[in-house]
């Protein structure tokens, strides 16, 4: 159901805090003029969980109307379940095609929580639900043995894999089969993802390297694997800036740098300064002018 680049998606912000559609609509645009395969809203990278229930509504609106006839998803990452339903009734509500759902960030759900939790949310939304399993970000491990008792609910269809643990996408095929759609959520693991049968890539870096992303995929795809991964071998200083605590900042500042975009975020996150920011310019700096020449594969 999804597969291919889709994209975390930022939330753009003015100088004042507001939103700013403006600039949403312009780099979520570039976004699927490069070939992504859809966009998910509001995410850890979206900053969803800094913004109010309205608000992040209104980015799933933005992203429909980019995405067209592909799959717009919200994130859905709220501590309480009750909460989560809400979210996911009012996504349901404003068109989303899905939802991407992390068990409680707050509470440390144990096994028979979390599948509660999330079948509640599913079915509160009643659209299909990628799983977010992340159990270095989020504290709790959806588990393969975790996942066939969730296969019984129809609407879980697929699993954003970021464990960080490369052997987990192996053994949800080996346990699952294609019962769920498997895509890495994992920047610096996605080509290895994609080999051992991820279909799909929910990306980081590809806000400010959309064309770069899409590329690896087509290749993948086409079985071209040395040649997708001379591309990944370029993009991997790049790709490790989504494995960071300042994640947010890292990719706003690539974002900046690359498409001309602002770094504004939600207190209490503020911009990368002094040291850390140098470190980032400089990767960023360093891979656009060694950067590729697509049209050569």
């Amino acid at each position: 159901m999804w597969q291919g680049i889709l994209p975390a998606v930022s939330t753009k912000f003015t100088a004042d805090g507001a939103l700013d559609r403006a600039e949403m609509e312009r780099c979520y645009g570039l976004l699927m003029e490069a070939g992504c395969h859809g966009l998910i809203a509001c995410g850890t990278l979206g900053e969803g969980n800094m913004l109010s229930h309205e608000e992040r509504i209104e980015v799933l609106r933005l992203c429909k109307a980019a995405a067209g006839n592909k799959p717009a998803l919200l994130t859905v990452s709220e501590p309480g379940t009750r909460e989560a339903c809400e979210l996911a009734a009012k996504a349901a509500k404003a068109g989303a095609d899905g939802l991407m759902v992390v068990p409680s960030p707050i509470y440390h759900t144990d096994r028979a929580e979390t599948i509660a939790n999330l079948d509640a949310i599913a079915n509160a939304g009643g659209l299909p639900v990628m799983i977010y399993s992340n159990r270095v970000g989020y504290r709790v491990d959806v588990t393969p043995d975790m996942m066939e008792d969730l296969a019984e609910n129809p609407l879980m269809v697929a699993i954003k894999e970021s464990s960080d643990d490369i052997r987990r996408t192996t053994e949800i095929v080996n346990r699952l089969g294609d019962r769920y759609a498997v895509l890495t959520g994992v920047d610096n693991l996605a080509l290895e993802a994609m080999l051992m049968g991820a279909v799909g890539w929910v990306a980081g870096l590809v806000l400010a390297f959309p064309r770069e992303t899409v590329k690896i995929w087509e290749l993948v795809q086409a079985g071209r694997i040395a040649e997708a991964r001379s591309i990944y071998r370029w993009f991997r200083p790049l790709l490790d800036l989504d494995v960071s605590t300042f994640l947010v900042q890292n990719i706003k500042l690539a974002e900046a740098i690359e498409i001309g975009s602002t770094e504004h975020v939600r207190a209490p996150r503020q911009p990368l300064t002094g040291e850390r920011r140098a470190a980032v310019e400089a990767t960023v700096r360093a891979a656009i002018a060694a950067r590729p020449d697509l049209s050569l594969f």
